[in-house]
């Protein structure tokens, strides 16, 4: 059921808009990804940007033309800032009061890029790879084969195989050692096409986007199926949002004392997938309120989507489409990674936001840092 503000928006504006989503669907390279290690070719827009640094700076007033300059004038921008202005404004009939102004944004594919291949999991592979000596029993394993042989098609087949693999190469040490792993590499890794960090390739209008809401009263969460342990030693640098507002898959940890000191150590054992139907779930157990607005950009992002529009009241669910293969990429039904396709479908069908990354943002990253 939608609510008021939606039905009166969507009604009018799905006449408008599916056309236009159809026209890009029909000109957008729609070829499929395979799961890859190598880079795919990009060309950076970065006129106008900041850095990630300057997400905690408040944007201008919610009713100003300057708000989310990096976002164009279309359709999608309105939409974020006639919703804000409704729900932030006392009086009007969809206010909502600052403690229930939830937002949750997915975080691969929607706040940084993902492709060509989820950028925890170039780390974990590397952990793998780190890992293997210790392990001469892996020789036989069919996913470790797949992996030293670079032969991805096998290693999509065997996807549960590979996690098992990464969970084993991930344990055994404590959590502040864990954390430590994920600096270092953050701080030395670079994408293979960019020969930029990872942590540079976030998205410039989600962070403004993020800064105009959490100026307006939002408290602002990511849902990703990423691990919360991953995710947690950078993102509030990345994206100002603190890391008891990520909420993730998890690895088993266990308490131990080692010398001593109480610690925790990780096990080989994962604990939560929060992606799919687990996204709300991660959502009811880590915040206990459904959020009015959602931010995602794939299959993945469905259900966390779905339960954001669902019931009564004022909500604004959201997808981000891949379409712009000059400037990033350009994927959506048939792609290995981020995978769009019934999440569009619905989108279309229920009147969400679909934000085309080629037609509704003049630049994608934050400029490179001096």
């Amino acid at each position: 059921m939608q609510s008021n503000y939606q039905s009166r928006w969507t009604q009018s504006a799905r006449d408008t808009l599916r056309p236009v989503f159809r026209s890009a669907f029909r000109s957008t390279l729609t070829s499929a990804f395979g799961v890859a290690l190598v880079a795919l070719g990009i060309a950076l827009g970065t006129a106008g940007c900041t850095t990630p640094g300057s997400t905690n700076a408040a944007p201008p007033a919610v009713n100003s033309s300057a708000a989310l300059p990096s976002w164009r004038d279309g359709a999608a921008r309105q939409t974020i800032q006639k919703f804000v202005v409704d729900v932030t404004r006392e009086g009007s009939p969809n206010y909502v009061p600052p403690d229930r102004r939830i937002a949750v944004f997915d975080n691969d594919g929607t706040l940084w890029s993902e492709q060509p291949l989820y950028f925890q999991f170039a780390f974990m592979l590397e952990q793998v790879k780190a890992a293997a000596p210790k392990h001469p029993e892996w020789k036989n394993n069919p996913a470790f084969k797949a992996l030293v042989a670079k032969d991805y098609a096998a290693l999509a087949s065997q996807q549960k195989q590979v996690l098992q693999l990464v969970a084993l190469a991930n344990s055994g040490m404590t959590v502040d050692e864990y954390d430590k792993t994920i600096r270092d590499w953050l701080a030395s890794a670079r994408h293979p096409k960019f020969n930029r960090p990872y942590t540079d390739l976030v998205y410039q209008p989600q962070l403004e986007l993020l800064a105009y809401l959490r100026a307006n009263g939002f408290k602002t969460f990511i849902v990703s199926g990423g691990t919360i342990e991953f995710m947690r030693p950078w993102v509030e640098k990345a994206y100002g949002i603190p890391p008891d507002q990520v909420i993730g898959s998890s690895q088993v940890v266990q308490y131990q004392l080692r010398d001593g000191q109480g610690t925790l150590v990780r096990q080989p054992k994962i604990d939560f997938v929060d992606d799919g139907p687990g996204k709300p779930v991660g959502i009811y157990r880590n915040i206990g309120r459904k959020p009015i607005l959602a931010f995602g950009n794939s299959d993945g992002d469905l259900q966390m989507l779905q339960y954001t529009a669902s019931g009564s009241g004022p909500h604004l669910a959201l997808l981000v489409h891949h379409d712009d293969a000059v400037r990033e990429f350009a994927y959506d039904r048939t792609s290995k990674i981020g995978k769009l396709d019934k999440a569009w479908d619905e989108a279309i069908a229920d009147g969400w936001t679909v934000v085309s990354m080629k037609d509704d943002w003049k630049t994608i990253y934050p400029a490179p840092k001096q």
